[in-house]
């Protein structure tokens, strides 16, 4: 394949999703069946941000452009392992490396393998010579090059195995906003978006707030009862009920509306349904600190990530700002 035929099978993949056909809605049921955090709303979401935000034409070609991306590399065997904290968390791992003319070996998560198979099947039943740049196995001994995204236990393990090998390993990481106190409702209505789509649980998703000292969290909590319907979930309000119940054997004051629980934690990781904040005098100090603070993907914020955008990153922006196509196209070809 070259470029433009991988192009041409990325967008075709693109209106595929976007007709969302019965062959489709039946793959997501089965998704959503195998991992209840998959609801409808939230699969629905991560494929709507993978079309409009990936799979256009023209981005793609400005994209693989701006690399040089050429049609003669020799192709490397690159080992991808993949989350499953959100739906298709590491498709944009998989559209690197096939972009770039690259061999996916791909271990997806068990808690999300049935979505990127089903995408992965369908490049190839289109184009049969896919196959021979898309597989999954379980074991990816005998790779050129690894992705790995795991926890932080995980990843010293990720270290061990492949780490004599090229390769970029990903750990924990978490977002947060910082807020001056005169946002707008609007602007309130969209961080609601950024702390709750996906129940949280991505690491785009914020996690910690800070705020200025006398912060009024009452707007806050307006705009983050868009979410209320969370209580009717069951896995979502068996987490909100075990976190209440430890704030409040811990005497610990809290803040909560049927959505989600506020504390005081200097914490920037929260569990699922609690956020945290902490206040500030002096926000320069604020960013200094979260400038080396490895533990951050992104924030939120009027001089960061627009408010509503944390979880609709565009093709460069890459997790842990570490550019993927870059690793990949320095692959030695020897």
């Amino acid at each position: 394949m070259n470029i433009k035929e991988r192009i041409n099978l990325l967008v075709r993949l693109g209106d595929y999703l976007l007709m969302n056909t019965d062959e489709l809605k039946l793959v997501k049921e089965n998704a959503r069946q195998q991992n209840p955090w998959f609801t409808n709303e939230f699969v629905d979401l991560a494929i709507n941000n993978i079309t409009e935000n990936f799979l256009q034409k023209d981005l793609l070609e400005r994209w693989v452009d701006d690399y040089g991306i050429e049609d003669n590399i020799q192709p490397k065997k690159v080992g991808v392992i993949m989350a499953g904290n959100i739906p298709l968390v590491g498709f944009h791992d998989f559209l690197c490396v096939f972009v770039s003319g690259n061999k996916a070996i791909i271990k997806p998560s068990s808690k999300d393998e049935i979505l990127i198979k089903h995408l992965a099947g369908k490049i190839i039943n289109w184009y049969a010579e896919a196959a021979d740049y898309i597989l999954f196995a379980e074991n990816l001994k005998g790779c050129d090059a690894y992705i790995a995204t795991g926890s932080n236990n995980s990843g010293r393990y990720f270290e061990y195995y492949f780490g004599k090998y090229p390769n970029i390993i990903r750990r924990n990481k978490t977002s947060v906003a910082v807020l001056s106190g005169n946002e707008s409702e609007s602007e309130l209505e969209y961080l609601a978006d950024d702390i709750l789509q996906y129940f949280g649980m991505g690491c785009r998703n914020v996690t910690h707030l800070f705020v200025p000292q006398n912060y009024n969290f009452v707007p806050l909590l307006d705009a983050l009862k868009k979410y209320d319907y969370f209580k009717d979930f069951h896995k979502y309000k068996n987490n909100y009920d075990y976190q209440l119940a430890l704030l409040i054997l811990n005497h610990k004051f809290y803040m909560l509306n049927e959505s989600i629980i506020l504390t005081e934690n200097d914490s920037v990781f929260a569990p699922v349904s609690q956020l945290n904040y902490s206040f500030y005098t002096d926000v320069k100090n604020v960013e200094e600190s979260l400038a080396e603070n490895e533990n951050i993907q992104c924030i939120v914020g009027k001089n960061f990530v627009p408010f509503g955008k944390s979880q609709s990153p565009v093709l460069t922006d890459y997790a842990d700002g570490i550019d993927t196509m870059q690793f990949l196209k320095k692959l030695p070809q020897s």
